[in-house]
């Protein structure tokens, strides 16, 4: 997620609700509903799953801030041998970086047990075969993590727009309009592969809401008819990548393991069709104002429970 361009988009959570039920087409189909129960947090429920798996971004934190209480009932639960891990659609940062963040909110990850959209993205780039990227992402970027890649920043110059054989979107700060009418300019010309590395198309934060790469890949479908090959929650690649992590150190039971997140369709359906059990966080994240019974109704998508926040 990127925090530096904070949009003038409305604080009503129901402007976030619509945009992702204007693609709903585009996401994955909603495998099963689940019952819906309600409970406060996660210390209430944590009994019946051994792993857990957490989103970040209005369920650990929003914005710069750790959300209150949190960061000790999570170190309760490893406390308790709980297999803690964080699934996140964070992709324009290093992940020493997100490391070092974790810990100033208070929490404590092993370096493996964060996995992000960014890591998801890479699996498939070491898979690749030599080509000229375009690259979105903001200063902060770093290549760690990446294989070696021959890439060009995009920034102002539709020449570098051109030569790219395909584009890497992985991070929206520093992201503006007219590279955007630039970028949809080139690819009119000529289709090439565009791989993004978070699917989310709105971000809360301290004040707002920010816009998230999907945005941007989603108009960029509509206008040149590219399909954007998706990296992270709700699709498969990052559950495939979590649940491999997972299953490296025990038997994995899907019915012992719990998705927590605040979007329904990211994080619970995301985690439905990778078969596990989910829990929706209503009061903390972007259905923080919305009527969360008939945010369900209208989307099709029911978690197993209902928490007032992780």
């Amino acid at each position: 997620m990127d925090q530096r361009v904070i949009t003038d988009l409305p604080e009503d959570a129901a402007f976030g609700f619509k945009a992702y039920e204007a693609i709903r087409h585009r996401l994955p189909a909603c495998r099963r509903q689940g019952a819906c129960h309600k409970a406060k947090h996660l210390g209430d429920i944590a009994d019946r799953y051994d792993m857990i798996l957490l989103d970040a971004y209005g369920v650990l934190n929003r914005g710069m801030e750790p959300i209150a209480g949190v960061p000790e009932r999570i170190r309760a639960l490893q406390a308790d041998g709980k297999r803690v891990m964080v699934v996140s659609n964070a992709a324009g940062f290093a992940h020493r970086t997100l490391m070092e963040r974790y810990a100033r909110l208070g929490y404590a990850f092993d370096a493996e047990d964060v996995i992000t959209s960014r890591k998801t993205l890479v699996r498939q780039l070491e898979q690749e075969g030599a080509r000229h990227w375009g690259m979105i992402a903001g200063r902060h970027f770093g290549p760690d993590e990446f294989p070696p890649l021959d890439y060009r920043m995009l920034t102002d110059d539709i020449a570098d727009y051109d030569a790219a054989e395909g584009f890497l979107l992985v991070g929206a700060s520093e992201w503006t309009p007219a590279r955007q009418a630039l970028l949809i300019e080139s690819l009119k010309r000529r289709s090439r592969p565009l791989y993004v590395a978070n699917p989310d198309l709105l971000a809360p934060q301290q004040v707002g809401y920010s816009t998230e790469p999907g945005t941007y890949a989603h108009q960029i479908q509509n206008e040149t008819g590219v399909e954007p090959v998706f990296y992270g929650k709700p699709y498969g690649n990052i559950f495939a990548l979590a649940i491999e992590r997972l299953q490296h150190e025990t038997e994995l039971d899907p019915g012992r393991v719990l998705m927590v997140g605040d979007t329904l369709h990211t994080d619970i359906l995301g985690g439905q069709a990778a078969g596990l059990h989910t829990a929706l966080v209503t009061r903390t994240g972007v259905l923080a104002e919305m009527d969360i019974d008939a945010a369900i109704q209208t989307s099709g998508i029911a978690p197993d429970w209902i928490l007032d926040q992780a």
